[in-house]
């Protein structure tokens, strides 16, 4: 196939338990596969083993939506099934129920993708709030995400926004042992940077995340970048070779961790007298995360989307 070709595209919502969300979703990605040049299709995958989102997904059938159940809990479940329901598709468009996409959303995605034909493109999710937050998240600048120029290189990415190149993708799955945990997405995109195989940015490629009250709490954010630590030294030991790379990466975590921690203590008091409620913000957001690093370096898991 050349780039001149009509691509196949399936774009992958994955939902638990947000029927509200989706059915704010879908009308937004059925305009933007309209719109498209492309052949697109939607597709849902369900993780709610009670089947939450098949009534909203319902009453789109007939324009395109199609639905799948997947009853295995976390996410790597979900994002798999997705890579097997994508049949014959040349490029997988992975979103979140809880997104929304800016006009011309997917025509950036793959403009870029043809353009240079990497093996993923990357776009910046930037957040939107049902009130404003506390001052505490604002200064530690929680939920502000990189930017980065058009077509620069990138190591790492989340799949609330990415396209992936199927072809260029065989044989590489998410990883079962971070569907509870969170994490499979960035040791995918890891193992794709490191076997050699381009991901590549597009600023352009814009989406909302719609960021609910019960997210805007200090204890949240907190949780959040414990996790993020733990799931960055569990894939960094995923994807050493050998026995001797696994300790040495152990210990490059151990202080890196061990330095987040003290840098973080150090802001902490130093924002606490003075009010200055940036340095402590950032105080803690170290902490937490440098808490996570040296938690994950040596075996140990935060299950972030562990049900009950």
């Amino acid at each position: 196939m050349t780039v001149t070709d009509t691509h196949r595209i399936v774009i992958a919502v994955l939902t638990y338990q947000r029927p509200d969300d989706l059915a704010e979703l879908l009308p937004e990605l059925l305009t933007q596969a309209e719109e498209s040049d492309e052949n697109v299709r939607i597709l849902v995958v369900d993780n709610d083993p009670a089947g939450s989102a098949a009534s909203v997904c319902a009453p789109f059938a007939e324009q395109g939506v199609s639905y799948v159940l997947e009853t295995t809990p976390g996410i790597s479940a979900a994002r798999n099934r997705a890579l097997e329901e994508a049949g014959d598709d040349n490029l997988l468009v992975y979103i979140d129920d809880d997104e929304r996409p800016a006009p011309q959303w997917l025509h950036h995605l793959v403009a870029l993708y043809r353009a240079e034909t990497p093996a993923g493109v990357v776009g910046p999710v930037v957040s939107r709030f049902a009130h404003e937050p506390d001052e505490f998240i604002t200064a530690g600048r929680f939920f502000e995400r990189r930017r980065l120029p058009t077509g620069t290189p990138v190591d790492v990415a989340a799949t609330n926004n990415l396209l992936l190149d199927l072809r260029q993708t065989q044989g590489l799955r998410f990883d079962a042992d971070f569907g509870i945990s969170g994490g499979s997405d960035t040791l995918f995109t890891r193992q794709l940077s490191q076997s050699g195989r381009r991901l590549l940015w597009c600023d352009e490629a814009l989406v909302y995340d719609i960021v609910p009250p019960s997210r805007l709490t200090r204890g949240w954010v907190l949780n959040r970048a414990y996790r993020s630590g733990n799931s960055w030294s569990r894939t960094s030991i995923r994807l050493a070779r050998t026995p001797v790379d696994r300790v040495t990466t152990r210990l490059h975590l151990t202080v890196q961790g061990v330095a987040r921690l003290a840098s973080g203590a150090v802001l902490r008091v130093a924002g606490a007298p003075t009010r200055l409620r940036h340095l402590e913000a950032r105080g803690l957001r170290r902490l937490s995360r440098g808490g996570g690093m040296l938690a994950g370096a040596w075996g140990h898991v935060y299950s972030e989307y562990r049900r009950s």
